[in-house]
């Protein structure tokens, strides 16, 4: 049986490139320089997917798993294939010293969040929702913006990734960080919602 290269559209609906139906995508290359052409492949189908998916953590105890929230990219049944967990956590390595994820928690080598968006896409989705439903000259508190009663583009983010957000915005004189009685508050400020 031969299967081609070509996309793959899986049942969550996410188009997969055709490089996922190579076998050697799914093996670590020994030449380094082919290793880093496969593992820049993968950082970019682990950020789209999880964008796709709205995922933001990956670990990587989740290339072994069946059935994980990643099977439908760490395996590939149709040619027999899958990532190893040992190269999976070299492609996270990766993609942490090239800033698109960061160990949580901290001081571990096994879970990721991802940066499908940046901090600073972050805090432009999160300055012009506070915009959008009237939350300027508001302090809201952490929880109220990743649990609103509505949901929203910031519905989940992990408070790491909203941390983050904030930081960018409070350097740009957008927001300011407030002490509440239930934890970490943020008061956003009107400016230029552009920068």
């Amino acid at each position: 049986m031969t299967t081609t290269l070509s996309p793959y559209k899986t049942s969550s609906g996410f188009l997969l490139p055709s490089i996922h139906a190579a076998p050697p995508f799914f093996t670590q290359q020994p030449n380094p320089q082919t290793q880093a052409v496969v593992t820049q492949h993968w950082t970019r189908l682990i950020l789209a997917y999880a964008r796709h998916r709205r995922l933001f953590v990956l670990r990587v105890e989740d290339a072994d798993v069946p059935g994980s929230d990643w099977d439908e990219i760490l395996r590939n049944p149709r040619i027999n294939r899958r990532l190893l967990s040992s190269h999976l956590a070299a492609i996270l390595a990766d993609m942490i010293a090239k800033g698109h994820a960061m160990y949580e928690p901290p001081r571990q080598t096994s879970s990721v969040l991802l940066f499908w968006r940046t901090p600073e896409e972050w805090a432009q989705v999160l300055y012009d929702w506070a915009n959008s439903t009237g939350q300027l000259n508001t302090i809201m508190t952490f929880y109220e913006i990743v649990e609103p009663p509505v949901p929203s583009p910031l519905s989940g983010i992990p408070l790491p990734i909203l941390r983050k957000a904030v930081s960018v915005l409070t350097k740009s004189n957008r927001a300011q960080i407030i002490a509440v009685s239930e934890g970490e508050g943020v008061r956003f400020l009107p400016g230029n919602p552009g920068k």
